[in-house]
């Protein structure tokens, strides 16, 4: 029998107890709540979904949903004006919708008792009006239509919610978001169901879990910087940790402190396509590593994900043509500016909008080359310099008529030309996570200094080394900031939402 529902049959909606909404002063009680409130939901559809797959007959639409969190202030009382996230800025009912508490404890914790703090006033915890797709509610790894074999009849979406792309967008985070009227305001720059399309997404292009993911990040587009990368970590492990707890390799191959082997998870038959690598310490406060490959697609996509689980900073480590004669193979450049010409964003962020520096990220990494290289001062300018770095869509730029490029490059000042870091800086600029990017010259294309085969591998072995070295040492600068300063009011519009 077809257990299809026809469309034409009226609606009849199967969904767990209708929840009250509860006030709270305590942010930990409120994040327990909603992690109970999800947890009940997720729990219903899942159970649902076994029961059908056995054979029970379909009795109407199974719809859990998300639960919400939100505060309504009546005054325009000013905050702390030094802070950048944790207020909001006038009168009226704010909320958002919340997925997985459990992984984002912390920094709801964090976000809810900022909020209590600065306004006086409770947060209320109460059920959306937004469905759970079932896909959503199987835990990370999952493979729903696997298990349908009691479905074949079926469509999953004539009986459960799936995920609606129509409405999992980054208007938010975009600026472009305006409620209806006596809609409430974002409280969050992502509401559930995208964070839930990205931690997804997240799993497939790195193969390991949304979970491991640390607040300081580094991005790559060599796999020489990640083999240096996973023997620093290895090692560290070996000689007991350093301060952090575990290092986590794709298919959540897992070493903790102390060991020299690792102790859990599933060796890959081949690497995704944005392999990551976790050197975890506790709070999320170690560092990631992905290899993103090369193109501004990649860092586009791959940022586009992480950015929901609110990391504290992103630095891009990575080669570049030097574009003046002065600088030599094995240089440094520290981005000052980003020329962009890699045109991935150009829907979401206006090739007009400025890419500023972000001055505690670029002390952080000054320093960072000063105590590793062991140049101070003037003579750092020996091996690093400073200023625009552009960022280009076509590798083989070098094959068009030079005379355009060029011209546009020396008008904008540049020193050095890659294809990711623009791509970063501005999508750390989209959403208000802080950016960074130390390249190294490894070839002079305008010059006639390009990488033979010999070369290159000379050139990696003695400077990959040093240049993580760097970015290691500068992002665990960044982590001894309290994060109130990290996080600048630079990257915060007229109306912003108060979560970071």
């Amino acid at each position: 029998m077809d257990k299809r529902i026809s469309p034409l049959t009226p609606v009849n909606f199967i969904c767990p107890e209708p929840f009250e909404p509860q006030v709270f002063d305590d942010p930990k009680a409120a994040v327990e709540t909603l992690a109970s409130l999800y947890e009940r939901n997720t729990t219903f559809l899942i159970d649902a979904f076994s029961s059908l797959a056995k054979g029970a007959p379909v009795t109407g639409r199974y719809r859990a949903f998300y639960p919400q969190v939100g505060i309504e202030t009546t005054s325009f009382g000013h905050v702390d004006t030094r802070l950048s996230y944790g207020h909001v800025t006038a009168p009226g009912l704010y909320t958002t919708t919340v997925t997985r508490p459990q992984l984002f404890r912390h920094y709801l914790v964090e976000q809810l008792g900022h909020l209590m703090r600065n306004h006086q006033v409770p947060v209320v915890v109460s059920q959306s009006e937004t469905p759970i797709p079932l896909h959503f509610a199987f835990a990370e790894g999952a493979h729903v239509e696997a298990e349908a074999t009691g479905l074949v009849d079926m469509q999953l979406r004539d009986v459960f919610d799936t995920p609606d792309l129509t409405v999992t967008d980054d208007e938010i985070a975009n600026g472009e978001y305006e409620p209806r009227p006596g809609e409430p305001h974002p409280l969050a720059p992502f509401t559930a169901q995208r964070i839930d399309y990205s931690l997804a997404r997240l799993s497939h292009y790195t193969a390991t879990s949304a979970a491991h993911f640390q607040n300081f990040v580094l991005f790559t587009n060599y796999q020489f910087y990640v083999d240096e990368f996973c023997n620093y970590a290895r090692k560290l492990m070996a000689e007991g940790g350093g301060g952090y707890t575990e290092f986590v390799e794709p298919g959540n191959i897992i070493t903790p402190a102390g060991a020299s082997a690792p102790d859990s998870g599933t060796p890959l038959g081949r690497l995704p396509q944005m392999p990551a690598y976790h050197l975890k310490m506790r709070g999320h406060g170690g560092i990631t590593m992905v290899n993103i490959g090369v193109g501004p697609s990649n860092a586009k996509t791959i940022t586009d994900h992480i950015a929901v689980l609110r990391p504290h900073a992103w630095l891009m480590l990575g080669h570049c043509a030097g574009l003046r004669n002065s600088q030599r193979l094995g240089d440094y450049v520290l981005a000052h500016a980003y020329m962009r010409e890699d045109h991935v964003l150009d829907d979401d962020l206006p090739v007009w909008v400025p890419i500023p520096a972000l001055a505690e990220v670029q002390l952080a990494l000054e320093d960072a080359v000063e105590e590793i290289t062991g140049y101070e001062g003037f003579e750092l300018k020996r091996i690093m310099r400073t200023g625009t770095v552009a960022t280009i869509d076509n590798r083989n730029w070098e094959l068009r008529d030079m005379r355009g490029p060029v011209k546009r490059l020396s008008q904008a000042r540049a020193i050095a030309l890659d294809m990711e870091s623009a791509t970063i800086a501005a999508n750390g600029f989209r959403f208000r996570v802080p950016y960074g990017t130390l390249l190294c010259v490894s070839d002079k294309p305008l010059h006639g200094e390009l990488k033979l085969p010999g070369m290159a591998t000379a050139f990696y072995k003695t400077q990959v080394s040093q240049h993580l070295q760097i970015g290691i040492r500068a992002l665990q600068k960044l982590s001894e900031m309290p994060t109130e300063k990290l996080h600048s009011r630079k990257l915060r519009s007229f109306y912003e939402t108060a979560f970071q």
